[in-house]
């Protein structure tokens, strides 16, 4: 494509050299860049694209996008206020707006948004739908699986797999969307045709700092989308409400009076049901996973498929042979007479909510195996162990992803709420011996949650990432193959 075409769509400040060349491709990495490709300077956290200019065109960019004055770098160079927005503009320019040839949803939202947009990606397959994806366990196009390392990848890189996704034929695309995706521009370019929000609880405050920076951070996603479906339980709501500049609204809830209302909700080991009300018309919902917050995600993807045009009785209907996530309230085979659990609860809410959805069936005693992820927010972590110490019988403290931080110093701060809340408690640093632990106390009837890691095959530590997929765990733990190589600290 022509640059002079590419600088349409975005607001340059000011221009150094020829407009009239043809761009290869875009790119922000100057080690990924290619002969022809333009190089846009993007100022990170830890390093600044302005740095790499020059290392971008030796190794062969013809054209340079920066927020600021470069050194002669010998090239075209573009001036712009925002290098970030730039890049998500040039690229859907680039890749000729792919996310326009498919109805595209957004899920965003604290919690939920995993399992949202696997439901409304099952009813719209049961319906004959080609369907793409996109979210923290994968990217999908139909059953075919790409590889992901963001809930949200960047702006470059999304309008790659929705290209990808077009050409497939694609006929919607859901994926989930990030509050960092949304504060830095990743999505800015796109054309959501619905948005659809869970809840907001406290998590990735080492990023926003405040929760109303992270609310704020959350609602933009109705400044781009064309429609909304958001949850009246929630506080947030009056504020999504207020800020939003959609065409359409729908609100959906069970305790506040919303557009489409849950009521005779009925919790169940294997799922739940309820009654919901829409547009004057009643229906008979059920969906196979447990847990109040199952009602919610139901109500969210019934409202953004009801958004997207979906009738409600094909919604419905298709709603009831979904199947959950991999890691969401994910029950393990032991073939003991205790169960084992596995969740990705990772903050406050989620710990809340798996503890208090497995306490509505379980027979005997929870225990917990749980850490917090190293480099994250830590104001959580008490907060944290505080609810596992209160909810479960047995709080078995241990470590997460814990990055560069000494897993010592998390557990430290987890403690702070343990003890508040005067609960029984072990602390086992190493989380293969925590599990090992937890199973070799679980009695009759008994429930082990293993927390935090949820679909996670991995655990992320100070030098190195080790493979630790929880499953493959308590098998060998149950068949007595524990191996040495799973400590690693």
């Amino acid at each position: 494509m022509n640059l002079s075409e590419l600088l349409k769509h975005i607001e340059v400040t000011s221009i150094d050299g020829t407009e009239r060349m043809e761009i290869t491709g875009l790119a922000f990495d100057s080690r990924a860049v290619k002969p022809g490709n333009l190089f846009v300077c993007i100022s990170g956290f830890q390093t600044d694209g302005h740095q790499f200019a020059k290392g971008a065109v030796e190794n062969g960019a013809i054209a340079v996008v920066a927020e600021r004055e470069l050194e002669d770098v010998g090239v075209t160079c573009i001036r712009v206020e925002n290098s970030r927005l730039a890049l998500a503009k040039l690229a859907a320019a680039f890749y000729g707006n792919p996310d326009q040839k498919f109805c595209l949803i957004g899920i965003t939202g604290t919690n939920g948004k995993t399992t949202t947009s696997y439901l409304i990606k099952s009813v719209l397959e049961a319906m004959g739908k080609k369907v793409g994806l996109i979210g923290t366990n994968q990217n999908m196009i139909g059953t075919e699986v790409i590889p992901t390392h963001h809930t949200t990848p960047d702006s470059l890189e999304l309008m790659r797999l929705f290209a990808m996704m077009a050409d497939k034929g694609a006929e919607y695309v859901v994926m989930e969307v990030s509050s960092h995706s949304l504060a830095l521009d990743r999505v800015a370019a796109c054309s959501f045709d619905v948005g659809g929000f869970t809840n907001i609880t406290q998590d990735h405050l080492d990023f926003h700092n405040t929760m109303e920076e992270y609310l704020s951070a959350k609602s933009i996603l109705f400044r781009y989308a064309k429609a909304g479906a958001v949850n009246m339980d929630d506080d947030a709501a009056n504020y999504l409400l207020e800020h939003a500049t959609c065409d359409a609204m729908l609100t959906y809830g069970i305790e506040e009076h919303a557009d489409m209302q849950a009521s005779q909700v009925e919790l169940k080991e294997n799922g739940v049901k309820f009654n919901l009300s829409y547009e004057g018309k009643e229906y008979d919902v059920e969906l196979g996973i447990p847990g109040k917050f199952s009602v919610y995600n139901a109500m969210t993807a019934l409202s953004c498929l009801a958004a997207a045009g979906i009738s409600m009785e094909d919604a419905v209907r298709y709603l009831k042979v979904a199947r959950g996530v991999k890691g969401r309230v994910e029950m393990v085979e032991t073939g003991r007479d205790y169960s084992v659990i596995i969740d990705y609860a990772h903050t406050p809410d989620g710990l809340l909510n798996v503890i208090s959805t497995i306490r509505g069936f379980a027979k005997g005693r929870i225990l917990v195996v749980f850490g917090c992820g190293g480099d994250r927010d830590r104001t959580k972590r008490p907060e944290m162990g505080k609810i596992a110490a209160e909810l479960a019988d047995l709080a078995i403290v241990t470590s997460d992803n814990p990055r560069s931080e000494n897993p010592d110093a998390i557990i430290a701060d987890i403690l702070e709420g343990v003890k508040e809340a005067n609960g029984e408690y072990v602390v086992v640093p190493n989380r293969f011996e925590a599990i090992e632990y937890a199973l070799d106390h679980a009695q009759k009837d008994d429930i082990v949650l293993l927390a935090g890691k949820g679909h996670e095959t991995y655990q992320i530590l100070a030098d190195r990432t080790i493979s630790f997929d929880e499953r493959e765990i308590v098998h060998k733990l149950l068949h007595n193959q524990g191996e040495s190589r799973w400590s690693g600290f």
